[in-house]
């Protein structure tokens, strides 16, 4: 007997190729059969109806900490993610001398708003050095999902060069050689590579550049060379693309020189995330058109953008549009049953809305978000719905009221569950379903454990097969699985994960792509000490295996925790 079969699904098996109906037979950890399996397993999984398709593969995380304290990395668990990739934008907690904890603790905080607080109380004490040791500790808890983890520039650089690595100065000699060598010794121990920020946004507490912003190509090209040494490790990057730019784009440009050197001359894959703005609507195009041609070269460059807007969230229990004005600052500290009584009594909604269209308050630094771009969601499926009749402005319209007074009357008709959903990027969805459908472009950038009080896409890989395959057709399911599964694990160099073939993991899902969705984020105070994140359910998966044992049945995790950790090869 198997252990597992899954029968009479329709497999798509992560390699493009076109669906087929299928069982699956699982042994241990391992996938021994498709196709047709006469013997029986000792649990039988009945998928007639449904899709069988590999675990997904979610390459751009921040849960570095946040495993410590929630190992089934939830919620990319719920949404079929089975393998994830930690260390993204230079971030990490290792390698770390005693006493600089609090430092990368807070730079974590400065960079992708998760509290330090939280961090240290969860990491208790810490008890490693270098990312081997930081590897080993988080292996040698129980696991419910596959990680691998990337050494992040900030962390090495604050690691070798203390205070020097934060200044415009060059990095001497003996600082690169120390720094390749500790990558080196991060990618034998396990690391999947190397990560660096190079945007002016990031920053320490008091203001500077994260390390590694100033880095000179030199510096960059002596690290990817442990890499290229070894033959393995993937580059990714928050590169300065767009950042203080003039007409000829020269920052754009210089960017990507050096990426398309340093992959070039390493041999190694370099990724970074490139998004539409309509601060610059055309720079994702004129991006993919400089990668094409570096790609014909020989540079490995892939770009990575996300599946939808990647937006920040206004509501009860987050942040509001007006949380600069005084009043509203004043009702949002109220415990939350407080706030939902507060804005349903009328004097104090009265002094909300006045303060909000107070026309001193309607400009200048107070503003609030335009109307027109922030879009409801209602309680249940999370539709992002970013048509111009769905948004706060029309809403507001057809109250016949100003946008503060229907924002209030929005809540209070939602018991306080409703959200506002506000793109800061990939605003334009056929800019999306461009780079989307572009070859040279990855699924990424969907930051689970970044930024936990304000957006929450780290269900996109549901968003993508129900908005994209299922909605709009513009994505085969073939096409689509194998973005949100092989692609990313080849690209980070992860064997045998992502592909549904005899001998490869079982990481697998069993999902009904017609019931698949995914439902408006909720505030939950579920962190250490308190602190507060959104999370997000998804329905549809009847079954999520993580090395043949299941962690989801029916959309709910089981008790199970056979996740492992992944290395490059």
């Amino acid at each position: 007997m198997h252990d597992v079969v899954i029968r009479g699904g329709e497999v798509v098996d992560g390699t493009g190729v076109p669906a087929r109906p299928a069982d699956v037979a699982i042994d241990g950890d391992r996938v021994t059969a498709v196709g047709t399996v006469v013997e029986r397993g000792r649990r039988e999984l009945d998928a007639a109806g449904r899709l069988v398709t590999p675990g997904f593969v979610d390459i751009h995380t921040h849960l570095d900490a946040q495993l410590f304290w929630d190992p089934v990395a939830s919620p990319s668990s719920w949404h079929g993610v089975t393998t994830l990739v930690l260390g993204n934008c230079g971030v990490t907690f290792a390698p770390v001398r005693a006493g600089q904890e609090r430092y990368l603790a807070e730079m974590m905080e400065a960079v992708e708003d998760i509290p330090a607080d939280t961090i240290m109380e969860g990491l208790g004490d810490w008890g490693w050095e270098t990312y081997g040791d930081y590897l080993r500790a988080l292996g040698g808890r129980d696991l419910g999902v596959n990680v691998g983890g990337l050494v992040g520039h900030c962390a090495l650089r604050y690691y070798v060069m203390g205070e020097r690595g934060l200044d415009d100065t060059p990095a001497g000699e003996d600082d690169l050689a120390a720094m390749a060598a500790v990558v080196g010794a991060a990618i034998d121990a396990g690391a999947l590579g190397f990560s660096t920020s190079r945007s002016f946004l990031h920053t320490v507490p008091d203001g500077r550049p994260v390390p590694g912003t100033y880095a000179r190509p030199e510096e960059l090209a002596a690290i990817a060379g442990a890499l290229a040494a070894r033959g393995r490790g993937t580059i990714e990057v928050v590169p300065r693309i767009g950042e203080r730019d003039g007409a000829t784009r020269q920052n754009s440009v210089a960017e990507l020189a050096w990426m398309e050197d340093v992959s070039r001359a390493s041999g190694r894959p370099l990724t970074f995330a490139i998004t539409q703005s309509d601060r610059r609507p055309d720079l994702w195009s004129w991006v993919m058109d400089q990668v094409r041609a570096a790609r014909a070269r020989g540079a490995d460059l892939r770009p990575q953008t996300s599946a939808r807007g990647i937006g920040i969230h206004y509501g009860l229990a987050a942040r509001t549009p007006y949380e600069n004005l005084p009043v509203w600052a004043e009702v949002w500290s109220r415990p939350l049953a407080d706030r939902l009584a507060a804005i349903a009594d009328g004097s104090v909604r009265a002094r909300l809305v006045a303060a909000a269209d107070e026309p001193a308050n309607l400009a200048g630094p107070l503003a609030p978000k335009d109307p027109a771009r922030l879009y409801l969601l209602r309680p249940g499926p999370a539709g992002y719905d970013v048509r111009p009749e769905n948004s706060l402005a029309a809403d507001a319209a057809r109250r016949g009221v100003s946008p503060a007074a229907a924002f209030l009357a929005f809540l209070t008709e939602t018991a306080g569950n409703g959200l506002l959903y506000y793109p800061v990027l990939n605003q334009d969805l056929d800019a999306v379903a461009a780079m989307l459908t572009n070859p040279d472009v990855v699924v990424g950038v969907a930051d689970a454990g970044a930024h936990v009080a304000m957006t929450m896409d780290a269900g996109q890989s549901t968003y993508l097969l129900k908005h994209w395959v299922r909605e709009r057709g513009l994505l085969g399911i073939e096409h689509a699985v194998h973005k949100l599964t092989l692609e990313g694990a080849q690209l980070f160099g992860i064997n045998d994960r992502g592909v549904l073939v005899p001998g490869a993991f079982a990481d697998v899902n069993v999902l009904d792509l017609d019931r698949l969705d995914l439902d408006t984020p909720v505030m939950r105070a579920d962190l250490p000490l308190g602190a507060q994140r959104f999370v997000q359910r998804a329905r549809g998966y009847d079954y999520t295996l993580v090395n043949g044992a299941v962690l989801v049945e029916d959309d709910e995790l089981t008790d199970a925790r056979p996740g492992q950790l992944v290395t490059a090869s």
